[in-house]
This record gives structure tokens, sequence and C-alpha cells, in this order.
């Protein structure tokens, strides 16, 4: 019996609750003051949260290497996404500029279409959204209807978003940005990874979202696929891999929106409906971004009646 692990981004920045919480002393006592000027984004990141942190989700990442642990002899395969993103990021504030001030979009604003501008979009207890007089244009003023996916800027990458229908268009706090700390998984679920591949196993990394012009919540094929960029595309490899499993857990951060759309869009892809058999949710391994819970508790309902089984880390394959 073949059985893989498909981690979905276990990083610092979604799942780190810093050293302050976890230790509950000031940042003088954990680290001397002298250090700071040497460690740059280092010592935030050590401090602090991560900068998109999932409620939940270091305790998800101490239960998921646990369980590897437990599993190493038993596992096949493990794939891990890793989200990697750049400064500049049409998710990012840097991108959007509000028409009426110049300033940036908060964190967390949704962005849509409405009378054939780009506004923000407040969410209404329902899940529906509502258009907003409060309008945004890019900074880059030729960025707004030139260039990317579409060819038609970020308005046309929005009205593609939407004709979708997955998810809108949400601007993120600055993470999981290539190169710094938040990119890095977390040190306990590295560590489990670490001993399993001292079987002379390798783990197999995925990268995904360092496109700037359209987002990548899926491990396999971004929000509006780029026909130029062969990176945003359907990764068929991975599908394929997973097919000549017999059991893949599926596990990471977060269940609203990566994880979800990875499993759907994996199962999409199956050359046989059947094969979402093989998939196991481990629940208490993913939390879902606040706010967000109705899109991991919709992708739960929805999976399951295709077929996906639920799990939990003590009780899968014990």
């Amino acid at each position: 019996m073949k059985i893989h692990g498909l981690i979905i981004d276990p990083q610092i920045s979604f799942s780190w609750p810093g050293l302050q919480e976890l230790t509950g002393k000031n940042p003088d006592e954990i680290l001397p003051p002298e250090v700071r000027p040497h460690m740059g984004d280092m010592y935030d990141r050590l401090l602090n949260r991560g900068e998109l942190y999932v409620d939940g989700a270091h305790e998800d990442m101490l239960r998921l290497a646990a369980m590897l642990d437990r599993l190493r002899d038993r596992l096949d395969d493990v794939h891990v996404t890793l989200d990697s993103h750049r400064f500049v990021d049409q998710a990012h504030p840097s991108w959007w500029r509000r028409t009426s001030d110049g300033s940036p979009p908060p964190h967390y604003t949704i962005l849509g279409i409405n009378n054939d501008r780009v506004v923000r979009m407040d969410p209404q207890s329902d899940g529906s959204l509502v258009p907003t007089g409060d309008e945004f244009t890019t900074r880059i003023p030729s960025f707004m209807y030139k260039g990317g996916p579409t060819k038609k800027g970020s308005k046309g990458y929005l009205e593609a978003l939407e004709k979708n229908g997955r998810y809108p268009h949400v601007v993120w706090p600055v993470h999981c940005m290539i190169g710094t700390m938040g990119h890095l998984v977390h040190p306990a679920v590295m560590a489990a990874l670490l001993r399993w591949e001292e079987q002379f196993c390798s783990v197999d990394y995925v990268t995904k979202g360092s496109n700037p012009q359209t987002e990548h919540y899926s491990g396999v094929q971004a929000e509006v696929v780029d026909p130029s960029d062969p990176s945003t595309q359907i990764n068929m490899e991975l599908i394929r891999t997973l097919e000549e499993a017999d059991i893949v857990f599926l596990a990471g951060e977060a269940r609203s929106h990566c994880l979800a759309n990875t499993a759907r869009d994996i199962v999409a892809k199956f050359s046989d409906p059947s094969y979402v058999k093989k998939l196991y949710l481990i629940e208490d391994c993913t939390s879902d971004v606040p706010g967000f819970e109705h899109l991991g508790e919709k992708f739960v309902q929805d999976m399951v009646g295709l077929g996906m089984n639920v799990s939990n880390s003590l009780d899968f394959l014990a």
C-alpha cells in the first residue's frame, strides 16, 4: 500500500506564534538588544506572530509533526507546497492606491468590480459582498488595464476571478516572501521531515505564488492561469503521482484557502473521479483564516459529499 502526504504551506508566516507568546517574556529577555541590528527580518519573525498567522496553526503543526514521526516508516512520499511571494504583488497593499487620497488598502480589504470600477467590497453575514463607494486603482497606472494573465491588467484579472466564482480578491499582509524567515517551514514540521529524509527519502517541495499578477492559493494551479507562465498552469505531474498512491493525507494551512483549493483542483483533474476516496483530511492539522471559516466548512461539506475521508492525527492509520 502506497501512502503519500500532501502538506500545504506549513510555513512560519502562517503558523509561527512568536517567542513572546510561547515564553511569556519581553523581547529583551529573549534576545539581547545588541543583536537586533544584525538580524533584520529574523528579529521580528522570531519574536512575533507570522505576518498572516492563522489561529490554531502552531498547534496544527505540532500535531502534524508528531503524526509524521509516528508514520515515518510507512510513508512512501511526502509533498510540501511552499507559498512563495514577492514584495510587489497584486495581493499586497503596495499594488493598489485609493483614488480619493492615494493611500494603500488596509490588510484584508476585498476588492471587486462594480459599475466598471474597482471598489472595496464589504462582506455580509450571509457571505455575500456589497460594493462600496471606496474606489481603488493600481499604483502604476498602466497596470490597471495592461499585462497580467488576461493581458487586460488588474481590472481584467478581477473580472476573471469573478467569472471563476471561487474567491474574491483579498489584499493580504505581505507574507511568505522569498528569502525571508516567513518563507521557512515551521520548525517542528521541518524537523520531522528531516527525520523522515534520514531514511534516504526526499521531500517533494512544490513552490507556488511567485507570479505577482495572479493569486496562487492552490498547490497545483493559479486562480487565473497565465498562458505565458508555466508555473501558474496545472501541475499534472503532481496529480499523476498522487493517483498512484492508495492513500493521501491532506494537512496544512489554511483549510479555507490553500488547502481547499488544492484539494478541489486535484479532484477535478483526477483521471478517475473515484480517486477522491484516496484523500484523508487530517482535521486537527489545519485551520481557517479568521473570518473565512465558512469557506473551510463549505470545502469539507463539498468534498465529503464527493467521497473524501476525514480523520485526525491520532486515529489516521492507527
